[in-house]
């Protein structure tokens, strides 16, 4: 079998550029198709691949990641423009353009979706966090119209979906009217460690620095109990977040892979405050044998087992989550059955599921194909 990868974009170092590199392992002479890569932006291990960008990898600024909201509209005729007719798979991957490329009536379109494009089917919360100008709230409106039409459209394209949990695969089928199967993406659970007992009485929260992720409410929550929290990660809403921190807050902003298990494994819990499509760094937490309090909400639901992984906060308030923390006194945590919990979100089990999955698909597309051949035969 001939196999394509497509992705969004190659400019970030987040969890669905991860996931691209796990596929990647499992099919290595696969090439990358992207509308734009910047090597400094993103993994180094992307170096090392064959990718293959659109023409608006010589728009200016189109490669850098903060750029992006401004070619918004040139995405679809991008993605639309890549040549994917030699490949018997093509199996693309994210949250907004991938779904849309062109492919041959033969080949078999696979799309591994995160989630339906927040600008699109959520356009209230994208538009309130997202800190856009007037200007920019006058224009969207028609520009959103126009990308939600192609986004329906360019979903019918595709032969096989799958979800990152089951609340993407509810939202497939709400927004796309498709089904899809539930495939959870990997975890690198192999990077962490347990320690017999933490040496720092602290909380932690590791997470893009985005208003959406609501890393506001753990600092506000930290706050008001005077409990210590170190914040990892970097991102536009560093600066803001920063003015909120009180005296036991810590930011620490983009911290070495080394240093990031060592925080986990000694940390008291780790906070999840955001409602994600699915999160990994509370089974990166459970991986180091820690627990995670989460947003009752989204995938949290699927990773989190309230009292034996981890607790749940039922409101999205400062207040809540701080009543939360508050449980942790007198609880306790079996380290090796949060380890054994986190496992089977390893890269392997998503290797192994995901090559089942495009198994099947390749073999019902295959009948499919010749069913429809003999139709036209002796039709």
């Amino acid at each position: 079998m001939r196999i394509a990868l497509v992705h969004d974009d190659l400019t970030q170092r987040g969890g669905a550029e991860r996931v691209v590199v796990a596929m990647h392992q499992i099919w290595p002479d696969a090439p990358i198709f992207t509308s734009v890569y910047d090597p400094a932006g993103t993994f180094s291990e992307f170096a090392e691949m064959d990718v293959r960008t659109s023409f608006m990898q010589r728009l200016p600024g189109a490669s850098k990641a903060k750029f992006n909201k401004l070619y918004l509209t040139v995405y679809p005729q991008a993605m639309e423009s890549l040549d994917l007719r030699d490949f018997d798979i093509v199996l693309s991957h994210g949250t907004r353009f991938a779904h849309g490329v062109l492919t041959s009536p033969s080949t078999c379109h696979i799309h591994y979706c995160h989630t339906p494009a927040r600008f699109n089917w959520r356009y209230q919360e994208y538009i309130e966090e997202g800190n856009f100008g007037q200007l920019s709230r006058a224009v969207l409106p028609s520009m959103i119209h126009n990308l939600r039409q192609w986004d329906q459209l360019a979903a019918q394209r595709v032969d096989y979906f799958f979800g990152n949990s089951k609340n993407v695969v509810h939202r497939i089928g709400k927004f796309y009217r498709r089904p899809a199967e539930v495939l959870y993406p990997p975890v690198e659970t192999g990077r962490f460690f347990a320690v017999e007992k933490p040496t720092e009485d602290y909380l932690l929260c590791v997470s893009r620095l985005l208003p959406y992720k609501k890393v506001d409410l753990a600092i506000l929550a930290c706050n008001q109990l005077g409990a210590r929290l170190k914040v990892v990660g970097t991102g536009p809403d560093l600066e803001r977040l920063k003015k909120l921190a009180g005296p036991t807050v810590e930011i620490l902003g983009r911290v070495p892979d080394g240093q990031v298990e060592s925080l986990f494994a000694n940390c008291r819990a780790f906070l999840f405050p955001g409602e994600e499509d699915f999160g990994i760094a509370p089974v990166e937490a459970m991986a180091a044998g820690r627990p995670a309090i989460a947003y009752a909400a989204g995938d949290a639901l699927e990773t989190v087992i309230e009292g034996q992984t981890g607790l749940f906060f039922d409101q999205p308030t400062p207040e809540s989550l701080a009543d939360a923390i508050r449980r942790l006194d007198g609880a306790t945590w079996d380290a090796k059955a949060l380890q054994a919990h986190a496992a089977q979100f390893a890269p392997d089990a998503f290797e192994r599921r995901l090559q089942r999955l495009v198994a099947q698909c390749w073999q019902q597309h295959q009948e499919r194909w010749k069913s429809t051949e003999n139709q036209e035969v002796f039709g």
